[in-house]
């Protein structure tokens, strides 16, 4: 009898969390557009001759032409980004140029992998307490004019066990991974094998072009020396006809640390791109029009040690599920920021996750890791990655955990829901019982939703 006690109340819990999370309010924070740039490899691809201001520009203006408001509108904008050395005065030249107003003020964040999913925070948390009612996000990295050149710290961090570990690069932290938790090479290529399989199928079916906008670009033209405009309009990292038996000829890229198991092929490409999201309250968008793509609930984040940093998502999913009450097995798919192999074979494997929901259309092994853009993109790429699989509840995880809820419009009758997350934070979804039907444009049966954190990130269902 006590059993069925405790059952019935967790039901009822869960009921009461997906009915507070499915009520809509007029002060619900909201997303209305999600998109990016193509992603191109650093130094080689479509944006090599770009520079970082450049590359910035180009993703305002494409926010300003695809936002379906008036610019002057946006009253905040937080621009994620890590290694532009005067980041704010390349973000607010950047934006001016594009046609956004002087009125509209500007700051920078950098949370490393995570920026771009905490300027949608920032956005969010602003929008939430009532100091803005619109707010554009946006993520960004060149990382062909602004490589990772490392770090140089005093002698008293150097002398800390922990602390000296953030001055080691991050390829060292793969392969502790690898070694701590006996993770083989053959496990690393063979999902990294995957995620350009994935991203190889998605791109030649046109998948992504129903995330990615075509940005101005520069190149230089060999023969005269001369920078001309050009159009990028495609991921250039995604090597086709790649296989486990390909990935495992190449040599390690650090063989002094661990087993060297970590490769050029199983490690997220580094690359150049970008990314945007606008948000507003629900009064906002329904009083100018504006499609409802999925309501932020909430953001949360955590850390680990320096040394293991890349595992986050195993630590922080847990969480949120737990926090939410539902599982694993109420998540349609899930978002693995695939910074090496290692982490994400590890964070696979300790969750326990059905490789079959996991990064259905590639990560950033084979699209790439810009910095400061990868957690905005993966809002765009979720959102895509749900409207083609049918789904309903998605995770996506990069650098911290983050979640996006989905909600009912009333107004086109679809059903839309989202997640996020990264390695250092965390949220949660939704557990969906009934089904909607797009043709004939009717919700049908019950939808119930379960959620979590304060979010950053979305996923769309049409």
């Amino acid at each position: 009898m006590e059993r069925i006690k405790q059952l019935a109340s967790q039901f009822t819990g869960a009921h009461s969390a997906r009915a507070r999370l499915e009520a809509q309010s007029p002060d619900d924070v909201v997303i209305t557009m999600a998109i990016r740039s193509p992603m191109c490899k650093a130094k080689k691809g479509g944006f090599k001759d770009t520079r970082s201001d450049e590359l910035m520009t180009s993703m305002f203006k494409a926010a300003v032409a695809n936002c379906k408001i008036n610019p002057v509108l946006i009253q905040d904008i937080c621009v994620g980004t890590v290694l532009p050395p005067r980041a704010p005065y390349e973000a607010r030249a950047a934006a001016l140029a594009a046609g956004i107003p002087d009125t509209t003020p500007l700051q920078t964040i950098n949370r490393f992998c995570s920026s771009g999913l905490m300027a949608v925070t920032e956005i969010s948390n602003q929008i939430r307490v009532g100091q803005i009612e619109i707010g554009l996000a946006i993520g960004v990295e060149s990382m062909t004019v602004n490589s990772d050149r490392g770090l140089q710290f005093s002698e008293d961090i150097m002398a800390h066990p922990v602390a000296k570990d953030t001055a080691m690069p991050m390829g060292w932290t793969s392969e502790n991974v690898a070694e701590e938790f006996n993770i083989s090479r053959e496990q690393m290529d063979e999902l990294a094998a995957l995620s350009f399989q994935r991203a190889s199928k998605a791109q030649k079916e046109g998948i992504f072009k129903s995330e990615i906008v075509p940005l101005e670009a520069f190149q230089v033209d060999p023969s005269t020396g001369q920078r001309v405009k050009i159009i990028v309009s495609e991921d250039d990292g995604i090597r086709h006809g790649t296989t486990q038996a390909s990935l495992s000829k190449i040599k390690s890229a650090f063989p002094q640390w661990g087993g060297g198991k970590t490769t050029g092929g199983n490690a997220s490409q580094v690359t150049d791109g970008a990314a945007a999201v606008l948000l507003m309250s629900r009064r906002k968008a329904e009083e100018l029009g504006l499609k409802i793509l999925a309501k932020h609930v909430a953001t949360s984040v955590a850390g680990l040690a320096p040394r293991i940093m890349g595992i986050g998502p195993s630590i922080a999913i847990p969480m949120v599920l737990e926090r939410v009450g539902i599982t694993k097995d109420d998540v349609d798919l899930f978002e693995i920021n695939e910074a090496f192999a290692s982490m994400y074979v590890y964070c696979v494997r300790e969750l326990g996750l059905d490789i079959n929901k996991v990064n259905v259309h590639g990560g950033a092994i084979a699209l790439g890791h810009p910095l400061g853009a990868t957690g905005a993109r993966q809002i765009a790429t979720g959102l895509n990655a749900l409207a083609h699989k049918g789904g309903k509840v998605t995770i996506i995880s990069s650098s911290l955990m983050l979640v996006h809820i989905p909600f009912t419009d009333p107004r086109d009758k679809h059903v839309h829901r989202i997640w996020y997350g990264c390695r250092c934070s965390l949220c949660t979804g939704i557990k969906v019982v009934g089904s909607s039907d797009k043709t004939m444009g009717q919700i049908r049966g019950n939808l119930h939703f379960v959620c979590t954190c304060d979010w950053n990130n979305l996923v769309k269902h049409f």
